[in-house]
């Protein structure tokens, strides 16, 4: 039994924005409309977080980042010698996200399509660059990758890639998909897939709060692979991408 203050409301139908009880004096100082995430980008002072060099790892980091993959230079990607600072987490994060990334149930070009908005939704210009060539090998296009910017309504999309834009893009604003979202994907989508394509989006969100706030920098390998500049309401108003080269 569902009890509380819109435990009966379905998320197509979504509630009243949060607006948390303030002291009077902060109260006055708000406008009339509550934004809830900044709307600018801080300054760019470089990494918060360094990758942690490899000189520097002990024998137990060593046995967490032995299963990963290198880079063309020899080099681990910044995203894991980064987050292997905390090593009891990274212990746990890496087969979930390895899981999604190579044998989840979603087609891999389902995958990347989801993946890219939403780096373009969170502004994650690390989690951009890192997944525009692995969206190619997927059989994601240029025009296709270069028009993910303009969302799920532009036009070119195929009735099915235009619906999994609009899911990525419900889950950022509503954290949650609407009930005509589910139901298209359902068409094409048996229940696990539609598990996984809340389960990625959330994880790709997860990746991109972290990335964003440590300031890991993309590879200069990767640095060709701009985020799209955003597009739309309030376009203006964003500064800065994060993870840049």
């Amino acid at each position: 039994m569902r009890t509380g203050q819109g435990a009966d409301r379905l998320c197509s139908d979504p509630p009243e924005p949060y607006r948390p009880t303030l002291p009077n004096s902060a109260e006055t100082a708000m406008t009339d409309e509550y934004h809830p995430r900044p709307r600018h980008a801080a300054p760019d002072t470089g990494p918060r977080l360094a990758p942690l060099p490899e000189d520097g790892w002990d024998p137990s980091v060593r046995e967490l980042l032995a299963s990963i993959p290198r880079d063309a230079d020899g080099h681990l990607a910044r995203i894991f010698t980064t987050l292997v600072r905390h090593p009891g987490l990274f212990r746990h994060f890496l087969p979930f996200g390895s899981h999604l990334l190579r044998n989840g149930r979603l087609p891999d070009r389902t995958r990347e399509l989801l993946i890219l908005r939403t780096a373009y939704n969170t502004r994650a210009g690390y989690e951009w660059g890192r997944h525009v060539p692995l969206a190619r090998a997927s059989g994601v296009t240029e025009e296709e990758i270069r028009r993910i910017g303009a969302g799920p309504d532009a036009q070119g999309w195929a009735p099915s890639d235009a619906r999994l834009l609009r899911a990525a893009d419900e889950l950022h604003r509503e954290a949650c998909v609407s009930a005509a979202t589910w139901s298209s994907l359902a068409a094409d989508h048996d229940e696990a897939q539609l598990i996984e394509i809340t389960m990625l989006v959330g994880q790709y969100h997860m990746v991109a709060f972290f990335l964003n706030s440590a300031g890991t920098r993309l590879e200069p390998a990767y640095a060709t692979e701009t985020l799209p500049a955003p597009t739309g309401a309030g376009a203006d108003t964003v500064e800065g991408v994060r993870g840049d080269a």
